[in-house]
């Protein structure tokens, strides 16, 4: 089982280290549960609380943390990041050998690295490629022409269709689908006409796709998701959409056709979000949002509600709403006493 020392941890990390240099860590645990052998982290004033009371060997803790109990620590500017970092030493993925299983099947043209490896009852495609150290696992569907770059990582039954583009380091979980048609269709007066979607997807480098996401293919031209984006589950990103670099999007959230989202912005769950709408780059959206139709979300200020607006805006029309049964109450008073007045 993996192990790093104190020091260690702080060099890894890039921090400082306090206390027993030399101690032994195994594991990376939850601050409540953590034991003398398990390292936590400490990110913000409630786990500082829970901290004094952890039995964990080493703490990940910010620069200004106060270490009054003399504890065994590492400062560090960011401890989630740095804990992530620790848990791919001390929680490695459990190794996966190359290969392809008796049962997939594979086309003639197809062309895989030596060292990838494909799962049991897999398909792969006519004149699909599958690069160095990619792994397809068992009941993926690779249709044709799709290319998949290196040490890809493709989680059981992902259906990627054909034409598709997937670059490297990319990682997709299980049941998604990548490249179905997208929603089009036009109305001729007496019935709905498929409007072939001919274009492709494109998925650039370092990006990780949620469970059960869809991402549909373009009309004409690429869906494309942009280098670093993370995709959380249950996810729809619908035809035409350009996602930027580094954009996170959290699960349940859809989005319409040709929506266009800049780099570094965020993205709540459950946000619908219409036609050609645009999320300029690092603009927060709020859980639960709704922007409307070719709507402009600015950077800046976050959004929230339906329609989407500023926070600050959408908070007090929320304050407002709550007061409107004492409102109503005292009209209700102010009419009782004027029909007196007029009687009288």
């Amino acid at each position: 089982m993996p192990a790093l020392t104190v020091a260690g941890i702080a060099e890894l990390c890039g921090g400082e280290a306090e206390g027993e240099l030399d101690r032994e860590i195994r594991s990376v645990n939850a601050l409540a549960d953590a034991t003398e052998l398990e390292l936590s982290f400490v990110n913000n004033r409630k786990a500082a609380v829970i901290a004094q009371r952890s039995r964990a060997g080493c703490l990940l803790v910010p620069l200004n943390f106060s270490n009054s109990e003399r504890r065994t620590i590492v400062r560090v500017v960011d401890p989630r990041v740095a804990a992530a970092l620790v848990i791919r030493v001390l929680h490695p993925p459990r190794p996966i050998g190359s290969g392809v299983h008796p049962s997939a099947s594979i086309a003639l043209s197809a062309k895989l690295a030596p060292d990838c490896a494909v799962g049991a009852n897999a398909v792969i495609g006519e004149f699909a490629q599958i690069g160095a150290g990619s792994i397809i696992s068992a009941g993926c569907v690779i249709q044709d022409d799709v290319i998949i770059g290196e040490c890809c990582f493709l989680h059981a039954n992902v259906t990627v269709y054909a034409g598709v583009r997937i670059a490297n380091r990319v990682a997709l979980h299980s049941g998604c689908i990548i490249g179905a048609d997208g929603f089009g269709f036009a109305f001729n007066g007496k019935y709905y006409e498929k409007f072939p979607q001919i274009g492709g997807v494109l998925i650039e480098d370092d990006v990780e796709i949620g469970a059960n996401t869809c991402i549909d293919r373009a009309a004409f031209g690429v869906t494309r998701i942009g280098r670093g984006t993370k995709i959380d589950n249950m996810v729809h990103i619908a035809h035409n959409c350009d996602i930027g670099k580094h954009v996170v999007i959290a699960a349940q959230t859809g989005f319409s056709g040709a929506v266009k989202v800049g780099d570094y912005a965020v993205v709540g769950g459950q946000v619908g979000v219409g036609d050609k709408a645009t999320i300029e780059s690092r603009a927060i959206v709020g859980s639960g949002s709704g922007i409307l139709t070719s709507k402009i979300v600015r950077a800046g200020e976050p959004v929230w509600g339906t329609p989407a607006r500023p926070l600050r805006q959408h908070l007090e029309q929320l304050a407002s709403a709550a007061k409107t049964p004492q409102v109503l109450k005292e009209l209700k008073s102010l009419r009782e006493r004027v029909e007196k007045l007029e009687k009288s």
